[in-house]
């Protein structure tokens, strides 16, 4: 089988291009980067946002599958589809399960559960998509497949719920010189956590199998711990046995920083909890064995093995220390409001 990688270097994609090599699929990366391809798989250069460039390059050439890893809008989606529209069996895009309505009243979160995200611009972005790709299957037969991951992490990701994404060691640096970590809210809401090579095993199982043509799929893990064990687990691989964590309701820290209004209101301050049954009745092998515990120990591992990856977010860093001296200045505040109160039986 056949297949192209639209931006396949990603942590996500790296690990499905890795394990779809190892499965023996004829795999082709596409990516405007001269990193070195992955072992066993091809490489094209192109830069996928000039149309004439990426036709160029896939000029004459036909897939059986398409994965698109780095589709954010429907502009994106309309140009990338555009290129192998006639030379594509299916077309598999990556949208989020930050799409999903939450909370929801109904438990485990289905391919059913209805999409809705005021509070996050990529949630609604990746929704757009969807719409736009169920639309060109239903009108024209357009072979698309949609698969919605939650948080995902590898080697190269620390997944805290307060962390910085492009240097995420910035929250393990802390914790190792005994500074404190923001953790929102009580820390007791359940998140749904997933390796990356553990994902891998329910897309790269959907790739040419005609049943998952126009159809949703969630995939990730049923490990769903607590913030306040994912900081500890964090820590505990880190060497650091008594982390300071430190709870501000997520209230407190988006009045603060309102940038963050979409991964926590948006996503993360809410419990996920996910029913994967649909993917695993295509991919009956899709079973999710990396528990949070050991994947965070070979992340750290990496981090640790060379100082040049270990690099620091200073200005997230520093709106941290702002955050949390203003938390304990208001803590303090209220502290003293209520010395000597009359306490209510």
């Amino acid at each position: 089988m056949k297949v192209l990688f639209i931006g396949g270097t990603g942590f996500i994609s790296e690990a499905c291009t890795k394990l779809a090599v190892a499965r023996g699929l004829d795999v082709t990366v596409l990516n405007r980067s001269n990193r070195q391809a992955i072992e066993g798989s091809r490489s094209i250069v192109a830069d996928i946002s000039d149309a004439g460039a990426a036709a160029g390059a896939l000029r004459g050439k036909t897939w059986d599958a398409v994965v698109d890893f780095i589709a954010f809008t429907p502009a994106d989606v309309e140009a990338h589809t555009a290129l192998v529209r006639a030379s594509a069996g299916q077309y598999v895009f990556m949208s989020s399960a930050s799409a999903y309505r939450k909370p929801t009243a109904f438990g485990l979160i289905g391919e059913t559960t209805a999409l809705a995200n005021p509070l996050w611009q990529y949630s609604r972005d990746k929704i757009a998509c969807e719409e736009l790709l169920n639309r060109a299957h239903r009108e024209a037969g357009f072979p698309a497949t949609i698969v919605r991951p939650s948080l995902t992490y590898g080697e190269t990701i620390i997944p805290l719920a307060v962390n910085s994404w492009q240097r995420s060691y910035t929250a393990v640096d802390r914790m190792r010189r005994g500074l404190p970590v923001i953790v929102p809210g009580d820390g007791l809401t359940l998140w749904t956590i997933t390796h990356n090579t553990d994902f891998a095993k329910g897309l790269v199982g959907l790739l040419g199998n005609p049943g998952a043509i126009g159809q949703a799929f969630n995939i990730m893990s049923d490990e769903a711990p607590t913030w306040n064990e994912i900081y500890r687990m964090t820590a505990e691989a880190a060497g650091v046995p008594a982390p300071r964590l430190v709870h501000i309701a997520s209230d407190f820290i988006m009045a603060c920083l309102p940038e963050m209004t979409g991964t926590l209101a948006g996503d993360k301050s809410n419990t996920a909890l996910f029913d994967c049954s649909k993917v695993r009745r295509l991919v009956p092998d899709f079973t999710a064995t990396t528990r949070f515990r050991e994947g965070i120990r070979r992340t750290i591992d990496w981090f640790d093995a060379e100082p040049s990856r270990r690099l620091i977010d200073s200005e997230a860093a520093s709106a941290w220390d702002r955050l949390l001296s203003a938390y304990d200045r208001g803590l303090q505040s209220a502290v003293g409001d209520f010395a000597g109160a009359p306490q209510r039986q």
